[in-house]
């Protein structure tokens, strides 16, 4: 089997295309950096993974390593074949944009998730005519027993990964979260690169 291996910069985005079948390992390097990844059918970018969808048919919180992503039309995508992190994974929020840096008192351009995944596909030809909400992999998000939110450090460890096959043709697009003011990626609030390994 070839694998071939590529960077998700700090901070930028990266796409991919993946036949029926291939499968892409996604690293976490140093082992704090969240990796918001969506998926989109090749016939329809209308078509695309959806969290909320994902969450009924597995009725999980979070995907466990042998479930199925699903589509917005309840389809199967994508399986998450193998997990060697704690597996801890966020299906709750969505991906960060210009406008959540805004509310976190940023006055100039922060680099965001949300546009990340514009960039990313754009390099490929691609425009989706929205940010659907992403698997964010590696983040770490506890519910309270109040049902408030935290935002919380990740519990991934470095070189952890996740395997991703594709169960279609379908374009894969990850961000290296570029969150450094809440602890998202980690106490010291530093983005890092991540990388993936395309395997077939």
């Amino acid at each position: 089997m070839s694998e071939v291996s590529e960077t998700i910069p700090a901070t930028r985005g990266k796409a991919i295309r993946l036949g029926r079948g291939q499968a892409v390992k996604v690293i976490n390097t140093h082992g704090s950096q969240v990796v918001d990844t969506w998926a989109f059918c090749i016939e329809d970018l209308r078509h695309h993974m959806s969290m909320e969808h994902t969450r009924v048919e597995n009725a999980r919180l979070m995907p466990a390593a042998g479930q199925t992503l699903f589509t917005n039309k309840r389809e199967p995508i994508l399986v998450l074949e193998e997990d060697t992190s704690p597996g801890i994974h966020d299906t709750l929020m969505a991906a960060c944009d210009r406008w959540r840096y805004k509310h976190l008192g940023c006055t100039d351009y922060h680099r965001n998730c949300a546009d990340n995944m514009i960039e990313a596909m754009a390099e490929i030809g691609l425009s989706a005519g929205h940010v659907p909400q992403p698997l964010n992999l590696f983040m770490n998000i506890p519910v309270n027993s109040d049902l408030s939110l935290t935002q919380g450090e990740p519990v991934s460890r470095p070189g952890d990964h996740v395997l991703l096959r594709a169960t279609r043709d379908c374009y894969v697009v990850f961000s290296a979260c570029p969150q450094d003011i809440t602890p998202i990626n980690g106490a010291e609030r530093k983005p890092t690169e991540a990388h993936i390994q395309l395997m077939g």
